[in-house]
């Protein structure tokens, strides 16, 4: 009898372990150290933007803006990977790594949420994502509309929309997708940072071509 009870035991614990679900991995959308110590030197060796930004809440389509990973499958499929998880919404995943490539890029101050000081001008940006669909081991899409805006200018002249349209490919592992979206990320905010460095003097730029 008491040979049965450690059997029982053992038989107990490996039922429960192969009826224990996968782990769950959190991603994030910020691009690794090296990038972004990258990005700082870049911005450190050139002048400071005159400008200050302030990102606002990224818009989402409601059925992406969620903390699990969506993928697409075939032209019409989708699927939730429940055990593949954003650190936050996609929402909140794009704006702050777009706030953070912005501010290394422009090597100024996202003011988002803060008391402005009246002596340096805000640019104010908007971005509303129409598509962020990935396709494992093929490619991830990307299009958004973005408009810029001058703080305190807000009769509608001060006011620039633009869109972007980028598509990255994905062949290989998981990672790889990741670093895709990572890298859309990325250059869009190449795109906003240039176009809102030529807008923002005289407020006569336009869209730049995205890179």
């Amino acid at each position: 009898m008491k040979r049965v009870v450690p059997l029982l035991s053992l038989t107990v614990i490996a039922l429960l372990s192969g009826c224990s679900s996968p782990p769950v991995r959190y991603h994030t959308l910020l691009t690794p150290a090296s990038s972004a110590a990258t990005l700082s030197f870049m911005a450190n060796t050139t002048h400071a933007a005159p400008f200050f930004i302030d990102v606002l809440p990224v818009g989402v389509p409601a059925q992406l803006d969620t903390s699990q990973l969506v993928i697409r499958q075939g032209d019409s499929g989708a699927v939730v990977l429940d055990n593949e998880r954003w650190l936050s919404p996609l929402s909140e995943e794009i704006r702050t790594a777009l706030s953070a490539d912005l501010t290394q890029r422009l090597n100024t101050q996202d003011v988002s949420g803060l008391v402005r000081s009246a002596d340096t001008p805000v640019v104010r940006i908007h971005l509303q994502v129409r598509r962020f669909d990935s396709w494992p081991g093929q490619s991830v899409a990307f299009d958004a509309d973005w408009s810029l805006s001058a703080v305190g200018e807000e009769d509608g002249r001060a006011r620039l929309i633009c869109r972007s349209q980028f598509t990255e490919q994905a062949a290989g592992s998981d990672t790889a997708m990741l670093h895709a979206q990572q890298q859309i990320i990325a250059r869009l905010a190449e795109q906003i940072a240039a176009t809102a460095t030529r807008w923002m003097p005289d407020r006569q730029g336009t869209c730049l071509t995205p890179p």
